[in-house]
């Protein structure tokens, strides 16, 4: 294993499965008591400050020297339709870019009626093996938790290269009741250097780390909130107004009863920027379980898009669920 002196610089490289990144921030908004999104700044300098003690060298020799994002991202055109979604993608692209990030974006495909994200993963494992062969870095952290990175994690150990996982574990039930749970690869920790289990850092953190667990989270007051991108999958959207909201979800006024929905369901504006009596535009679709019906693909609506024409009203064959 390779000892580093006191004077070598210890190179760092930071990869980002997206959509894994966009999952886990949405998670500590709109779930988790820490209701915010969190910062691709703060993630850094936690990276490098516990390199700094995993490898007993000063703080100020662990630097990153590259960071890449990949994710798979509609097209302007699609983009364009949902409200502010171009606008959102774009301050998401800022932050990275302010931080030194290179993005890699493939475009959705739509696969049996569906869109779906294809082809990341690969994209990822090839880009990260290819830059440790000509870069030489001594430390790759993985934002990811799929043990389909397993592969690449034994080729960079052929190189020299030590990894670190960035995962979380954490499960809950939502508002509609299904139980969510999300998992870092066990088999994927075990390839590992460094495994680093960040739901326990975060909920368990000493007290004289705090400042750097803080700095995880972006500041209320702040940009820099990643959007969502849930898709569309038909043209069948309706008009009403946002009823009321709680923690996380929401309820839209719909005929003589009230549509659920989901923070996730939220398209080109945060959840958290919604008021009640705000025009909005949907879908409707059946639950997980497919014994009622929810808004989906919910975009907010300017005031002169907002009028209810006729053909948009409520049509009487659509089944409903029972008010909030």
């Amino acid at each position: 294993m390779k000892i580093n002196k006191p004077h070598d610089l210890l190179k760092i490289a930071v990869f980002y499965d997206g959509n894994y990144f966009l999952h886990v921030s949405n998670y500590y908004n709109y779930v988790h008591a820490r209701k915010r999104r969190l910062s691709i700044d703060g993630l850094h300098n936690f990276i490098k400050k516990r390199l700094a003690s995993l490898e007993s060298i000063p703080a100020n020799l662990c630097q990153i020297v590259d960071a890449h994002y990949f994710r798979g991202r509609v097209n302007a055109r699609e983009a364009s339709e949902r409200g502010n979604q171009l606008y959102y993608d774009r301050v998401f692209d800022d932050i990275l870019m302010s931080e030194g990030v290179t993005t890699h974006y493939l475009p959705v495909r739509s696969v049996h009626g569906r869109k779906e994200e294809k082809g990341i993963d690969v994209w990822l494992a090839l880009e990260a093996f290819e830059l440790a062969m000509y870069k030489k870095f001594d430390v790759m952290v993985l934002i990811a938790s799929d043990g389909d990175y397993i592969p690449l994690v034994r080729k960079l150990n052929t190189l020299g290269v030590k990894v670190m996982v960035i995962g979380w574990d954490f499960e809950y039930t939502n508002e509609r009741g299904d139980h969510m749970v999300t998992k870092t690869s066990k088999d994927l920790m075990a390839e590992l250097s460094y495994p680093i289990r960040m739901h326990d850092v975060i909920d368990a953190y000493l007290p004289e780390d705090e400042a750097v667990i803080n700095n995880l989270f972006v500041r209320q007051e702040g940009v820099g909130k990643a959007p969502d991108l849930p898709e569309t999958e038909d043209d069948n959207f309706f008009r009403s107004e946002v009823l009321s909201l709680k923690s996380g979800y929401g309820f839209i006024k719909y005929a003589n009863n009230n549509l659920f929905f989901y923070h996730e369901d939220v398209v080109g504006f945060d959840f958290n920027d919604l008021k009640p009596g705000d025009p909005v535009r949907f879908s409707i679709e059946k639950s997980e379980k497919g014994d009622t019906n929810i808004a989906k693909n919910i975009h907010l609506l300017t005031n002169t898009d907002a009028t209810l024409d006729e053909d948009t009203e409520t049509p009487e064959s659509v089944e409903t669920p029972e008010n909030e």
